[in-house]
């Protein structure tokens, strides 16, 4: 768990030093490009800016696109009961409780660190699944936390967004031009053919790789929160029952967004695709690793 742990880390770290490259390395190009070193200033502007707002801010975006509001104690009662005796299981600080007014049944946790994290759950959730079910959910999304599985996931969120955004805008610029390009002499009419084509596989290709990686993780991730969750319950079939229900719901998650989705504790579309393209792993393939606990 501690290797994990230590991992997640790791790879926050490179996460980040892999997104302030590629924006800064787009932000070279389009300002030698454009013959204007204005937009390279502007580049590490906004690799900075962008970085410190997703490690500090992503999980109230998240939180804020999710529409979550904070659960008053007073009307949650069971729920912060709930999740405060898990916290102690845990050793972990109670984090923040929201709630998504969503009739589809899921949940999720973000956070850049356990203390400083937050879980929200839907109204169809606690309307759904039974104590035992709900309790199997919250130690899954508490294991999140626990793992530091949070600060990845939700970071993705952020960098993710600005890199469609980055390669979008390289792109249109690579083919309408702005800010005065380079004279023939300069650069030469081949090294500016050349310049489109990288601009052209670079818009194609960077929105999907940072797909994989979003995808790879969130996968990742849930078959060990999972494992953990079940941990701190001492009850595989609690964990496994909610995910029966949660896949049997035919309601789609209408507050979850492309950004988020890998956030939440089941895919959130409830769409048949490729197991390639899937935010999250089979849903079958976890309930039957749970109940092999079991036996």
């Amino acid at each position: 768990m501690y290797k994990e742990i230590d991992s997640n880390k790791r790879r926050t770290i490179l996460l980040f030093g892999a997104f302030l490259v590629f924006v800064i390395v787009v932000g070279f190009f389009l300002s030698w490009y454009f013959n204007n070193t204005f937009i390279l200033i502007i580049a590490i502007i906004i690799a900075a800016t962008q970085s410190l707002v997703s490690y500090y801010y992503s999980d109230t975006i998240a939180l804020a696109v999710s529409r979550a509001k904070e659960a008053p104690r007073k009307d949650f009662i069971e729920l912060h009961r709930l999740v405060e005796n898990l916290s102690i299981t845990a050793g972990l600080p109670k984090p923040k409780i929201y709630v998504i007014n969503d009739p589809s049944p899921n949940a999720f946790a973000t956070g850049r660190d356990p203390k400083n994290a937050s879980i929200a759950v839907t109204t169809g959730l606690l309307e759904k699944l039974n104590k035992t079910e709900l309790q199997g959910v919250i130690a899954h999304e508490m294991s999140h936390i626990g793992n530091y599985d949070i600060r990845l996931m939700t970071v993705v969120v952020i960098l993710v967004g600005v890199i469609a955004l980055m390669t979008d805008f390289f792109l249109r610029w690579s083919f309408f031009g702005g800010f005065g390009r380079r004279d023939s002499n300069e650069g030469g009419g081949q090294a500016q053919l050349i310049f489109l084509i990288i601009a052209i596989l670079l818009a194609i290709l960077a929105p999907l790789g940072a797909m994989m990686i979003q995808l790879a993780i969130s996968r990742k991730r849930e078959f060990l929160a999972d494992a953990s969750g079940v941990l701190l319950t001492r009850y595989p079939e609690g964990l496994a029952s909610a995910l029966e229900k949660i896949s049997a719901d035919p309601t789609p998650t209408k507050e979850a967004t492309r950004a988020t989705a890998h956030l939440f504790i089941a895919d959130p579309y409830k769409k048949k695709v490729s197991s390639l393209f899937m935010t999250h792993p089979p849903i079958e393939e976890r309930i039957k690793k749970l109940r092999a606990m079991i036996s």
